[in-house]
């Protein structure tokens, strides 16, 4: 290879990477943890060795060029080398110290992981445990976590993901709010019940008209996939809400709704890493342990 002909920095290439992703100039420095004058610069920089403009600026954000266009996808195949390069040399490390990134979805991570985190700090304090909360699945192929909770099972190849068990849930409410609605003989006669939802789609109202109710929007009035909002809305009375059974059963204002007709749905919950993380010592010891806490809280 003319190692002389690469007569640019990689590291300003990934500037311009973050740059044209991000779409803003402070966006990309904030990712980075860069300043947005040294971000500014760099991108600059950048233009100046390859001779070329790669960013318009259009308003407040900054918009490629067609010379800009044409590099980007060159810049993506060198940032995804990068990540594998830095996912093998993380994957080598095997000492029981360092930052492992677990990304969870808000119940969990509020409700079910302090007790699973603090136990793992008292036995292995040499760890720092970093948690995204989130109930969008972080990219682990681009290190944006190192564990993932999740309820789907991931299809990619180099992913390894675990089975932990299955998560039961319930409808519930406040006993007021359910003694309040009429007598009915099935769920089709439910017309005014107001159930607290995750978003405007109808994948709730659906999923239950199979199972012989009879909902439209006039039965989800209230809206946000925050579900900890969720939880405070139902417990002052102003509707049912999708709860797993071992955080429900534990909220002494609320009560099964139904209960004679069983649960709503199970859902599966997997642990998710990048073989090549597994390799790592301290990984692979996060991972083996929240498996464990999990699968005893989902099976008890």
């Amino acid at each position: 290879m003319n190692w002389s002909a690469v007569n640019f920095d990689w590291n300003h290439t990934r500037t311009f990477l973050v740059t044209a992703e991000e779409g803003t100039l402070s966006a990309a420095a904030k990712a980075l943890g860069l300043t947005q004058p040294t971000l500014s610069r760099q991108v600059s920089a950048l233009e100046a060795d390859l001779g070329i403009t790669l960013f318009e600026r259009v308003g407040q954000r900054l918009v490629l060029t067609d010379s800009g266009m044409e590099l980007l996808e060159h810049a993506r195949v060198m940032g995804d080398a990068a990540m594998q390069f830095s996912l093998a040399a993380t994957g080598q490390s095997q000492q029981l110290e360092g930052s492992v990134i677990i990304s969870a979805g808000e119940l969990d991570a509020t409700v079910r992981l302090p007790k699973i985190i603090a136990k793992l700090r008292r036995e292995e304090p040499g760890i720092d445990i970093e948690v995204i909360v989130t109930n969008a699945a972080s990219d682990l192929k681009r290190r944006e976590a190192d564990i993932a909770i999740r309820s789907f099972r991931p299809t990619q190849n180099d992913l390894i993901a675990k089975k932990l068990g299955e998560e039961v849930i319930w409808l519930y409410g406040t006993k007021d709010y359910l003694e309040q609605l009429p007598p009915f003989k099935d769920f089709s006669e439910l017309t005014d019940i107001q159930i607290i939802a995750f978003d405007r789609s109808n994948m709730v109202s659906d999923r239950l008209n199979q199972q012989g109710w009879q909902l439209s929007k006039h039965n989800f009035q209230l809206i946000t996939s925050f579900q900890l909002l969720q939880l405070e809305l139902c417990k002052e009375g102003m509707g049912v809400i999708f709860f797993p059974e071992d955080m429900g059963d534990k909220e002494t204002s609320l009560v099964r709704a139904f209960e004679h007709m069983g649960p709503v749905m199970k859902l599966p919950i997997w642990l998710v890493c990048h073989q090549e993380l597994r390799t790592s010592l301290r990984v692979r010891r996060v991972f083996d342990f929240i498996a464990d806490e999990f699968s005893q809280i989902l099976n008890q």
